[in-house]
């Protein structure tokens, strides 16, 4: 009985002295605007775990340790509190709105406005978001989160390029691609630019944002802001990955065994083949030696290797109030799933701004980038048709050219020491140096001078026994080099002025673009000495050809634009830009660019101050005119080449002949109006944004190849005609599921929907079948026979009718007149997407982050390669197909038919048509960031790794196969694990 009292006397006092080293804080969060009690806000005992939530009234009660406490208060919407208590009196919290987003400085057009200010379509994406994935080009970063721009990659090759459209395909003959803006220069090699370089990026996508670039915008603008130098300590960063890649699924051809069915099959139905005695009368000795020991070669599991990618970047940013510098230097190497793939990349940039006294400033952003690339011609189709018989090694471990006394040569034969070279070098440096004169408060003058050059040289040499010279008797040697000289000279006037409730912007600009790419080739064949390779083409024994080519273009602008508040809630911007092209004909030269927008700040209204529920609302409309002249110089001329000719047989002469193009004295600017409608709004404080537009654009004078009647002696001309249309919605939503101190999740949503089709063609209303080109279709579509399987036995006397045999392909009769011929094409489908869009999911967790991103491409239509690939010959080797025999009655392909050639079988071409849509889980990266207070002490300010996955899984009906690769088997798509490194000192 003792013991038990003086057991609970114990546990009293240890009560007693527990409640003497805590206390109780209580007290109250509220709006600092308004005075409401904020309910659930986070009020967290920094450095630990202890927190509590406000109550609807936005009071709270916190029992912490005694002594001083630092309180953390977060709340959604709302700049995070840091306040010290102590004692026992009650705490009186006061939270600001965060407006920090609504206020972040957005790059437009030469010049920067608040994001609360924009009227146009403009969707910046920070340096932070674009390094979330490693990657050789920067816009690979951005596929599927900027509504209205559809990046794919073009192949898996390395080095390989980004296709990127804004708003869909305008243009027919002239180029789709968006202008390229580095620090104010355009520049259109965006893969030069490393992702740990830049800021931010800005995509322009209406006529408003992107009037002021004239000609050059037609297609969206794309601005890049790269990293400047900083006052105080200099900041040094180092950056660093590397990873492994693997094919991203590739579908098997047929074994030894399934081709052997399959010619067995073949020759079964002319009667040539009843059973495996009849053999030796299809296949050759060797190859029945082959399938006696089961020898066979699955060449695409022999060319196909582990890829491989590292990057390695350092960054110093350093100055003082005056000079500020940012230096970079950047070592890039990719391995590509084949020999002979591989990539160098070296870079160095600097960028320096200097303040010269109080009222001038100069500066220069330069960069040099060199590239070392070894290329290859594919061979994955070559691997894809051999016969699969036999090894291409023999007992020896030597080199079989021919396996099995085929007549395809090993596709392995490029790889043999020696045998093939194709080494690219390439130096680009862009250069841009200005002077900015600030003479008064609001007035500044601004030169820019911007100057890239590129040089490069590409080197092939192919021996006799490689892929592409197997049906010749000799090697071949080939060597080009080209120089392209690009000068920007730009000089900007900026005015801006705030009077009561007015504000004024005003911009004139005076532009002179000017391009200068010259080019020589020259080749040989039959190299003496084999190692030269293509350095010494006198050594050639034949075929020795020389041919040089020069271009020059100028285009000369002239700008101006206004930007004008009231209130800062009525938002007006009018540009104008006039522009003349050496590219097109003399009196058609110059044309008007003008645009319009207007934007309506609604939240910033008298009547919506009372409501919490909409934090922020703006209605945007723009219209404007572009132009495009974006076809090859001299269009407008009528070329002469030299022709063959002579007297007789011994005497050569000299001829020239016209080209099969004729040109146009009349060639004009292509123009496009659109319409533009957006909506920007936040909800709960912002915790819900979101930003809507529907846009309508009509491009009218396409600059179009028309074919001509051959009475004319040449075959087309390039004019102004036809008319195409783009009109759509995009949509980006982002939300902030969770977050308090130790947590948070946030979601970006993007969704773009665009109907792009051609309207009118060369007499308005015809198609023009021969070119691939539809009225009320996309530009790229698959206009075929329209398969709806195989004539079975039972429909003998239908297929008798149509002219065709049981096991044949069946396909639609569109006229209904029982006879297929060129009336009974359709359009199958469109290679561009009916709607794209991503989900990219933030989450982090104290010093844990986590990315997903999910991207989707639905709708488009692919050309598979693999569907296609079926020769009922049997010659040469076919993917894994289900093939109509009568026993096995199917209805997906037509009977083997040695009789009947590839290219000779009925409707073949319209195996390989496929829905292409996809949803791919594109990037998953988990990294940990090092508290700062343990990066301090090993001297660092910030340090974290990481891993990624990109391209992880692809959801398709194409079986392992991913359709962004739009149906090739050619340098197939990769997927990639990669480990990084990020530090600050």
């Amino acid at each position: 009985m003792k013991k038990i009292y003086l057991f609970f006397l114990l546990l009293l006092a240890t009560v007693h002295w527990a409640q003497a080293q805590t206390r109780t804080i209580r007290g109250k969060v509220t709006d600092a605007g308004t005075g409401a009690g904020l309910p659930f806000v986070s009020v967290q005992l920094k450095g630990s775990t202890t927190g509590a939530k406000t109550d609807e009234n936005g009071n709270f009660s916190l029992t912490v340790p005694a002594g001083k406490a630092d309180l953390q208060f977060t709340y959604m919407g709302y700049l995070t509190i840091t306040q010290p208590h102590e004692g026992n009196a009650n705490v009186v919290v006061k939270m600001e709105k965060d407006d920090k987003k609504l206020d972040e400085v957005v790059v437009i057009g030469y010049g920067q406005v608040r994001k609360r200010d924009l009227t146009g379509a403009v969707v910046s994406v920070k340096g932070e978001e674009l390094r979330k994935i490693p990657s050789t080009n920067v816009m690979e970063s951005v596929q599927g989160k900027v509504p209205g721009v559809d990046i794919t990659k073009s192949s898996g090759a390395s080095g390989a390029k980004i296709n990127v459209t804004v708003r869909g395909n305008r243009s027919i003959t002239a180029g789709n691609s968006p202008l390229y803006i580095v620090d104010g220069i355009q520049y259109g090699n965006i893969e030069d630019i490393n992702p740990n370089d830049i800021q931010s990026m800005e995509v322009l996508k209406d006529a408003s944002s992107t009037a002021i670039y004239g000609s050059r915008g037609a297609n969206g603008v794309i601005i890049v802001t790269t990293k400047r130098g900083s006052t105080g300590k200099a900041q040094v960063s180092f950056n660093a990955y590397g990873g492994i890649s693997e094919v991203a699924g590739y579908p098997k051809m047929n074994t030894g065994p399934e081709y052997v069915a399959l010619k067995r099959e073949a020759n079964r139905t002319n009667n040539r083949w009843n059973s495996p005695a009849d053999d030796p009368a299809i296949f050759n000795a060797m190859e029945l030696a082959a399938i006696r020991n089961d020898l066979w070669t699955s060449y695409a599991d022999e060319l196909i290797q582990k890829g491989q990618q590292q990057d390695y970047q350092l960054g110093v940013a350093a100055g003082s109030e005056k000079t500020k510098i940012y230096l970079s230097l950047d070592y890039f190497k990719e391995k590509g799933l084949f020999k002979l793939d591989n990539l160098q990349r070296y870079t160095a940039r600097m960028n320096v701004d200097q303040q010269v006294g109080e009222l001038l400033k100069v500066g220069m952003q330069g960069q040099v980038t060199y590239y070392d690339q070894n290329a290859r011609r594919d061979p994955l189709n070559q691997g894809n048709k051999i016969i699969p018989l036999g090894r291409p090694y023999d007992s020896s471990g030597n080199f079989v050219a021919f396996p099995n006394a085929g007549p395809h040569i090993n596709p392995l034969a490029d790889e043999q020491p020696g045998a093939y070279q194709n080494n690219s070098r390439m130096t680009r440096t862009l250069v841009n140096v200005y002077a900015e004169l600030q003479p008064i408060k609001d007035l500044s003058f601004r030169t820019n001078l911007g100057i890239s050059l590129d040089n490069s040289r590409t080197g092939v040499y192919a021996a006799r026994l490689t892929i592409d010279r197997a049906t010749t008797s000799t090697s071949r040697a080939q060597y080009n080099t080209s120089q392209t000289r690009f000068l920007n000279w730009e000089n900007i006037i900026s005015y801006k002025k705030e009077l009561k409730n007015h504000s004024f912007g005003i911009t004139a600009i005076s532009s002179l673009l000017g391009s200068q790419a010259e080019s020589s080739n020259a080749q040989g064949e039959g190299q003496l000495l084999p190692s030269q390779l293509f350095h010494a083409l006198q050594n050639n024994v034949s075929g020795i050809a020389i041919r040089t080519t020069y271009q020059q273009w100028n285009l000369v602008s002239f700008t101006g634009r206004l930007n004008y508040a009231y209130q800062g809630k009525y938002l007006l911007t009018l540009t104008g830009r006039s522009d003349g092209s050496s590219k097109l004909a003399q009196g058609n030269q110059w044309a008007f660019f003008p645009s319009v927008a207007g934007a309506w700040r609604i939240s910033d209204e008298a009547f919506m101050k009372k409501q919490t529920f909409i934090s922020d609302l703006k209605l945007r409309v723009s219209y404007g005119i572009a132009g495009n002249d974006a076809v090859a110089p001299y269009g407008t001329q009528s070329v002469l080449f030299r022709a063959p000719f002579s007297y007789d047989d011994n005497t050569a002469a000299m001829a020239y002949s016209i080209s099969d193009q004729l040109g146009n004295r009349q060639l004009a600017w292509e123009l496009t109006g659109t319409t533009d409608i957006g909506l920007d709004f936040g909800l709960f404080d912002n915790r819900i944004s979101a930003n809507i537009d529907y846009y309508d654009s009509h491009t009218s004078d396409l600059l179009l190849m028309r074919r001509l009647p051959t009475s004319t002696g040449v075959e087309k001309t390039l004019q102004n005609i036809g008319k195409t249309r783009n009109n759509g919605v995009e949509i980006g939503l982002n939300t902030v599921n969770f977050k308090t101190a130790d947590f948070s999740w946030t979601t970006n949503i993007s969704f773009t929907r665009n109907k792009e089709r051609i309207v009118s063609l060369a007499d308005g209303s015809t198609n023009d079948i021969a070119s691939g080109l539809f009225i009320g279709y996309p530009v790229n579509v698959y206009f075929d026979y329209d398969k709806v399987g195989i004539w079975q036995s039972k429909d003998v006397d239908a297929a008798t009718r149509y002219k065709a045999k049981v096991g044949d392909i069946r396909v639609r009769d569109v006229v209904q007149d029982s006879v297929i011929n060129s009336e009974d094409r359709v359009v199958l489908g469109a290679q561009v997407p009916r709607w794209s869009g991503g989900i990219n999911n933030d989450i982090r967790w104290k010093s844990f982050d986590l990315n997903i991103y999910v991207f989707a491409r639905i709708g488009q239509w692919i050309n598979s390669e693999y569907a296609a690939k079926y020769d009922p010959q049997g010659l040469e080797n076919s993917g894994k197909v289900d093939y109509w025999t009568p026993e096995n009655p199917t209805n997906a392909y037509p009977r083997p038919n040695s009789s009947v050639s590839m290219s000779g079988t009925p409707f073949i071409s319209t195996l390989g048509y496929r829905d292409g849509s996809f949803i791919k889980i594109r990037n998953v990266s988990l990294g940990y960031s090092l508290p700062s207070e343990a990066a301090r002490r090993i001297r660092m300010s910030a340090l974290r790794v990481y891993v990624t996955g990109k391209n992880l899984a692809t959801f398709s009906k194409v079986k392992d196969y991913d359709p962004e690769r739009g149906g090739q088997l050619s340098f197939p798509l990769t997927r990639m694990y990669v480990a990084g490194l990020n530090v600050t000192f």
